[in-house]
């Protein structure tokens, strides 16, 4: 089946159906207020888009590609990107709740989570080398066979990272974060 192709467009305040946006691609469009939670996304592609107040809520995000996205106060509860497009991708989150999602086995490269609520996110087997995580609640994020390289969790807090079970090197971390690195050997750190 062929695209719709759509450009330089803005979308407020709108509840997307099932079907409205399969088999579409977005280039440098807006979408602000928008309900997707009942969507089926597949063979989507969004490049260069902006989702702004947006509610994926539970939705089923299957073969999407996201080229240089920004998310911000989005909520993505319990949505599971493993199957997204990973062939030139670049999505960030700002500002967004994204408790119970899944990146198991993704590569995150560089990705920013700025500002975010991660309870629960599975980042098992990832690889988040460069990532930034700035000010994010990562409380029982699942960090084991995730590669970090250069990845910073200097400003981020309330995670438990095994260094043994993870690639580290280089990663950043405060020395007011350092107790996650450490919670396996049930010390007192004060």
């Amino acid at each position: 089946m062929h695209a719709d192709y759509i450009i330089d467009q803005n979308f407020s305040d709108i509840t997307y159906a099932e079907s409205d946006v399969k088999y579409k691609e977005y280039e440098n469009c807006t979408f602000t207020n928008c309900d997707f939670r009942a969507c089926s996304f597949i063979a989507v592609t969004f490049i260069d888009c902006n989702f702004i107040d947006c509610n994926f809520r539970g939705t089923k995000i299957n073969h999407v590609s996201l080229r240089d996205v920004w998310f911000t106060k989005c909520d993505f509860t319990s949505v599971n990107f493993a199957m997204t497009d990973q062939i030139l991708y670049e999505f960030h989150f700002k500002d967004s709740l994204l408790d119970y999602a899944q990146f198991y086995s993704l590569k995150l490269k560089k990705m920013q989570f700025i500002n975010c609520s991660m309870i629960a996110v599975d980042f098992m087997e990832s690889d988040l080398s460069e990532a930034m995580f700035d000010n994010c609640n990562l409380r029982h994020a699942v960090f084991i066979g995730t590669t970090a390289h250069k990845t910073d969790f200097s400003t981020s807090y309330d995670f438990i990272i095994d260094p043994e079970k993870n690639k580290l090197k280089r990663a950043i971390f405060s020395s007011d974060n350092l107790a996650g690195l450490l919670k396996k050997y049930d010390l007192v750190i004060k």
